[in-house]
């Protein structure tokens, strides 16, 4: 009997246009530096980009949306110019839009549209992707939300709280082809939750849905790998594990994976592609 054709997930390879994003802030804080580093993630095997000038690390400060839209739409409008696929990671209606007619073809909102309900509006008078990831809060309140006490734990709310959110797109008038959930690892989540929502893919899986998993060097990471004083691993020092994950997560046929470290993540898949083939 042939296997069944293993479908690679999709590398969505991070641009952060900031000064204060947790792995890589201000390395490419500038327009001209973004567009080179996109360029060099495409070169390393990156499926698409996702360039984002809002910092969501816990405790991040909040750019005015003036701000925001000068980080991004002039490296969007570059790349796109390229036949790049672009994702605009944003929580604001006014910069989804205007990604969107700078060349983006996917919204990438970390909220869900809870931060801004507007976006669901641009999203739906466009033909763009988005992607509805499971929030709280903002980054400076989301780690008092990280409960969930109830009947199927954090992977029965993430699968209801989600399911609540499918249900605003759907009223917004965005189809289901267009919709891609994301668990939402490391916002208001503890480790443990984290865990448990990567063994519980496969029921955030039978929603239907098209899933995307960004686990690519976050806290819970460093928790794992922490020295014998509890010191977390630094950021920089969890890519092997961030490999490890994507192996793993891949395995699970998700849709896509968002990654720092593309080349990794590359080699990671050709790897489980030709053991998948035997």
């Amino acid at each position: 009997m042939t296997a069944e054709p293993f479908a690679l997930p999709l590398l969505m390879g991070v641009v952060n246009v900031t000064p204060d994003s947790f792995s890589d802030g201000g390395r490419w804080a500038t327009p001209e530096a973004a567009v080179v580093h996109g360029r060099d993630l495409l070169a390393e095997g990156a499926d698409l980009l996702d360039i984002g000038g809002e910092s969501t690390r816990p405790g991040a400060t909040r750019p005015l949306v003036e701000e925001e839209l000068g980080r991004v739409v002039p490296v969007i409008r570059e790349l796109a110019a390229d036949g790049v696929v672009v994702s605009i990671d944003t929580m604001r209606a006014e910069v989804a839009a205007a990604a969107l007619a700078a060349g983006a073809t996917i919204v990438n909102d970390v909220s869900g549209g809870l931060a801004d309900p507007r976006i669901l509006e641009v999203v739906a008078d466009s033909d763009a992707t988005y992607v509805c990831m499971h929030w709280r809060a903002h980054s400076a309140q989301m780690n008092a939300h990280a409960t969930y006490d109830g009947p199927g734990g954090v992977v029965g709310a993430v699968r209801a709280e989600l399911l609540e959110r499918v249900d605003a797109l759907h009223a917004a008038g965005v189809p289901d082809e267009r919709i891609v959930l994301d668990p939402g690892l490391g916002f208001a989540k503890r480790a443990e939750h984290n865990w448990a929502l990567l063994a519980g893919l496969a029921e955030l899986q039978s929603l239907g849905f098209r899933l995307l998993v960004g686990a690519s060097r976050k806290s819970f990471l460093g928790t794992l790998l922490a020295d014998p004083d509890g010191t977390p691993r630094p950021v920089d020092e969890r890519e092997h594990a961030t490999t490890a994950l994507t192996v793993l997560v891949a395995a699970q046929r998700v849709w896509g994976l968002r990654v720092h470290d593309v080349r990794a993540g590359r080699d990671a898949l050709r790897t489980l592609a030709r053991w998948q083939e035997g």
